[in-house]
């Protein structure tokens, strides 16, 4: 049977597991179990041991719990809350200043764990609730929150990043180096909106007779207060990174430090030194990474199906052979992520597509590093946009008396921006590989 048709099939019958409702790393495995059983001998059956051992058999892999744990003990802690508050002192003057502080507070707590859901819970918690109170609308809220929380998966440490680095043989040290611009110009273009959609919101307030609530001041003390408490984590973070960018240690190695030094933050803020809540963090790192690894090691055997089916390169072939502009082929791929993010998590895109999208974007003379963050933006936008948007329902289950129609309205202008910030690092695309191509090491 050609290729193409086997690899119909195949996709069928993924989609159909994955569909089910049932756990993605058990979907995954199952389908490549019935694609094995209908088209490859059965001698290779026995294998399937030893492909999915070869799916987690990388040191590389080590960095993901490392940097679950770092984001559990800031999730665990007063720090997301500090963050925000810290923000909040120094902005609230700018219109829109609350809105900002809560894209920035996001920002740095993505630094810090990696994730998504988790940065919109953190931050969200607290902003939702006092945004609200003075003043936003339910729709900017929400939106500022599911949008901020986009930036986990883009501003480095991200796992994504790490689980593209290993599934392409990318290095993750400089895809880590390659979100930072694109993470900055992705918080500037959300801030830039907030002010804009306040005082729109604002005018028609006051055109029906609303009463604005007070703005609250600050002492220069007060904000010194808050910033003491938030500038440990935003040094963890530089040291993280700096030794990335400087060549001085690996992922892994930044990742061990990065979550001592958080560790060791967080228990001298925090008082966080009970054995009870040391082994909370711990069980909760160990759910959330056992999770990310079954996913990759069955990913990794459906990656060797695909493979051994030929059903990857025949693919490949065909689109690099296409007679067209290879722009029209990355807009193409950008709208299969698109569509691929509206169903499916990040992590599980990235280990299911990106291996077949690798060699067709290398093909075509694309820099693999510079597709990474033009991927994370498009899952990133996933986040966001129904049916399976994780944001929209994180943020829901922080405000449930707020529609979730409301929390959609008010995520679409940042799905918006975040298309202009793929079509931006289309255009420049030096935005993500120029920190890269300096890196030492």
């Amino acid at each position: 049977m050609d290729p193409l048709w086997i690899g119909c099939i195949v996709t069928l019958i993924a989609l159909v597991f994955l569909f089910s409702g049932m756990p993605i790393a058990f979907a995954l495995g199952s389908s490549s179990l019935a694609a094995m059983f209908l088209f490859m001998d059965r001698y290779q059956i026995s294998m399937v041991a030893e492909n999915v051992f070869e799916g987690v058999n990388d040191f590389g892999l080590l960095s993901i719990p490392l940097f679950i744990f770092m984001g559990m003990i800031a999730a665990f802690t007063r720090a997301g809350g500090d963050l925000y508050e810290c923000f909040h002192r120094w902005l609230y003057k700018i219109p829109g200043g609350l809105g900002i502080g809560n894209i920035a507070a996001c920002a740095v707590f993505a630094a810090l764990t990696g994730s998504s859901p988790a940065c919109a819970a953190a931050i969200g918690t607290m902003g939702i609730p006092e945004m609200r109170r003075r003043g936003y609308t339910d729709k900017l809220a929400t939106g500022i929150i599911a949008a901020g929380g986009t930036l986990g998966i883009l501003i480095p440490p991200s796992v994504t990043m790490i689980v593209y680095g290993l599934a392409t043989e990318t290095s993750i040290g400089k895809l880590f180096i390659a979100g930072v611009f694109p993470g900055m110009l992705m918080a500037l273009l959300f801030s830039m909106w907030i002010p804009f959609s306040n005082i729109l919101d604002r005018r028609k307030m006051v055109a029906a007779g609303v009463a604005l609530p007070k703005t609250e001041v600050y002492t220069f003390s007060e904000k010194l207060a808050i910033t003491v408490k938030v500038i440990p984590f935003i040094v963890v973070v530089a040291m993280v990174l700096g030794s990335l960018y400087t060549g001085w240690a690996t992922p892994s190695e930044a990742a061990g430090v990065g979550a001592f030094l958080v560790l060791l933050t967080a228990m001298g803020l925090y008082k966080i030194y009970r054995p009870k809540e040391i082994l909370n963090i711990l069980m909760r790192t160990t759910r959330e990474s056992t999770m990310i690894m079954m996913i990759i090691a069955t990913s990794f055997l459906f990656g060797a199906v695909l493979t051994n089916l030929y059903i990857a390169q025949t693919l490949t072939q065909i689109i690099v052979a296409l007679e067209v502009n290879r722009w029209v082929i990355m807009f193409l791929i950008n709208i299969l992520l698109l569509i691929a993010g509206c169903f499916l998590p990040p992590v599980a895109i990235i280990l299911i597509i990106s291996p077949i999208l690798h060699p067709i974007v290398t093909g075509l003379g694309f820099d693999p590093i510079w597709f990474g963050i033009v991927m994370t933006l498009n899952l990133e936008t996933g986040l966001i946009t129904p049916p399976v948007g994780l944001n929209l329902y994180i943020v829901k289950g922080i405000a449930p008396e707020i529609p979730l129609s409301t929390v959609l309205w008010g995520s679409y202008p940042f799905i918006l921006l975040l298309f202009l910030g793929i079509f931006i690092l289309c255009l420049f695309p030096g935005l993500a590989t120029w920190l890269p191509g300096m890196m030492i090491g």
